[in-house]
C-alpha cells in the first residue's frame, strides 16, 4: 500500500471521528478535525488541488478557533448556544462568497498548474464559511455543508481520490443528521438578535 494511501485513510478516520464528535457538541471533535486536517495539507498538495490544501490549512486554524470558543463557554459552565443567521444574511454570504470564488478561480487559473480551479475555488471558499458557522454553532452551516460536500464528491472523484470521495459522502449523508440534530436544540434566536 502506497503512504499516500495510508495518509489518506488515516485522515480520513479523524475526520469521521470530528463529525460524529461534532454532531454530539464535543469539544475533542476539534483536535480530531485538526490532525486530519494537517495530514489532508500535505495530500492535497502533492495532488495539485491547492485549494484543499489551502482550505485544509483554514481548518486547522478554524479548528484551534472552534477548540478556543467551545472550551471558553464550557469554562464558564455553560454550553454554546446553537443560534441562526437571517436569511437576508445567507443571501449576502452567498454574494460575498461567488465574487471571492470566481477570484480565487481566476488566480489559481491563470498562476498555477492547478486542476478544476473554479470548483475547487468554490468548494474552499464556502467551506471557510461553513467552517466559521460551525465554530459559531449556527445551524444554517449545516445547509452550506449539503451542498459543499455533494459538490466535493465529483470533485475527489475526478482526481481519483476514492478514501476521500467515500469521507465526503458520510459528510453529505451526515450534514442532514447533523441539521436535524442540531435543529432540535435550537434556541430560537438568530446570531444578529444575541
Amino acid at each position: 500500500m502506497e503512504v499516500n494511501t495510508i495518509l489518506e485513510i488515516v485522515a480520513v478516520v479523524f475526520g469521521f471521528a470530528y463529525l460524529i464528535l461534532l454532531m454530539a457538541e464535543k469539544k475533542l471533535c476539534w483536535l480530531f478535525g485538526i490532525v486530519g486536517s494537517l495530514i489532508s495539507i500535505y495530500l492535497f498538495y502533492s495532488t495539485k488541488l491547492y485549494s484543499e490544501a489551502i482550505l485544509y490549512i483554514y481548518y486547522v486554524l478554524v479548528g484551534i478557533y472552534g477548540y478556543w470558543v467551545w472550551n471558553k463557554a464550557e469554562e464558564t459552565n455553560e454550553k454554546l448556544p446553537i443560534t441562526d443567521i437571517k436569511w437576508l444574511s445567507i443571501g449576502g454570504i452567498l454574494l460575498l462568497g461567488s465574487a471571492l470564488s470566481w477570484g480565487l478561480g481566476y488566480i489559481l487559473d491563470t498562476y498555477t498548474d492547478a486542476e478544476s480551479a473554479y470548483l475547487d475555488a468554490h468548494t474552499t471558499i464556502f467551506s471557510f464559511i461553513a467552517s466559521y458557522l460551525e465554530a459559531r454553532k449556527i445551524l444554517s452551516g449545516w445547509l452550506f455543508w449539503i451542498v459543499i460536500n455533494g459538490v466535493t464528491i465529483y470533485l475527489y472523484l475526478s482526481k481519483d481520490l476514492d478514501i476521500y470521495s467515500v469521507l465526503t459522502l458520510v459528510y453529505f449523508i451526515a450534514s442532514f443528521i447533523g441539521y436535524y440534530v442540531w435543529r432540535k436544540q435550537f434556541v430560537g434566536y438568530t446570531v444578529e438578535q444575541s
